[in-house]
């Protein structure tokens, strides 16, 4: 475990982030007092930010869960063709 204060943090991030990711944990300090620790992440969190943002979008009661994956997922037919889509929107610029 590493103490190191603000001002030598931010001098020496870099440093201190390939320490946190070798597994070491890193406290922060404010005039001899520890404002905050840096750790590896736990075993159970994903190295993608997007999993990671949803997790704890869930932690928050922002989202539910799925109980579970959908087994049969439907499959959706297009509307209409590309071909009908782009003419009904040149009709539709047409008209103004």
């Amino acid at each position: 475990m590493r103490v190191v204060g603000i001002k030598a943090l931010k001098n020496r991030l870099s440093e201190y982030i390939r320490l946190v990711k070798a597994g070491e944990t890193v406290l922060v300090t404010d005039h001899d007092q520890v404002v905050a620790e840096l750790v590896p992440p736990g075993p159970g969190r994903s190295s993608q930010l997007a999993d990671a943002l949803l997790a704890e979008a869930v932690r928050k009661g922002w989202l539910t869960a799925p109980l579970g994956a959908a087994a049969d997922i439907p499959v959706t037919k297009p509307v209409s063709s590309l071909s009908d889509l782009v003419a009904q929107l040149r009709d539709d610029r047409d008209a103004r």
